[in-house]
């Protein structure tokens, strides 16, 4: 059985824990209490299997906390990771100028593909939903950009998410075929 480790990181008051219990199907927190250091919750997700065998997958989603001060933990917390979900609060200008640290710091320094990376503009109930007018520099224009609003239409991100953690099974089940068939020759 595949075992994906996915990090939800980003600025603090993003709605990083808030998406990671709703993707997760995890209980609802109600107010805001920013995540100190990591949490960590194990699920397993129906609609997704690893290549045509239907054979199930576990996930490992890494909720990390956003204060630069867990900077120091932040090596360990990206050892061994699948995928990274970038998420920001797109009313939140000093967010998006946060953006490129943790693409630098959690993708490009851990030699990730491009495709192993998600951002997702989390719009807080009451916001307003303006999707228009986000435009990203590059490299974080090339990143799969999903716009999340729980209030107004969850199963959007649901569906999202869902999409990815398939791509990053489908290259972690073609990288283990590829060792596999480098051992047999």
């Amino acid at each position: 059985m595949l075992k994906a480790k996915i990090l939800f990181v980003g600025p603090c008051e993003s709605g990083k824990t808030v998406l990671a219990n709703f993707l997760t199907e995890s209980s609802d927190i109600t107010e805001y209490s920013p995540t100190q250091g990591v949490r960590i919750l194990e699920f397993e997700n129906p609609h997704v299997t690893s290549n045509n065998k239907g054979t199930g997958c576990e996930f490992e989603l890494w909720d990390c906390g956003g204060d630069a001060k867990f900077e120091s933990c932040w090596p360990a917390l990206m050892k061994d990771a699948h995928g990274v979900v970038i998420i920001f609060n797109a009313d939140i200008p000093s967010h998006r100028k946060e953006m490129e640290m943790w693409y630098s710091c959690f993708v490009q320094q851990q030699s990730l593909q491009d495709t192993q990376c998600m951002l997702i503009a989390h719009h807080k109930p009451g916001s307003g939903d303006d999707k228009g007018s986000l435009s990203l520099s590059p490299p974080l224009n090339k990143l799969k950009l999903v716009h999340s609003n729980l209030e107004d239409d969850p199963e959007e991100i649901r569906m999202e998410f869902i999409k990815y953690l398939k791509s990053i099974i489908n290259s972690m089940s073609e990288s283990r075929d590829r060792e596999e068939m480098s051992i047999m020759t």
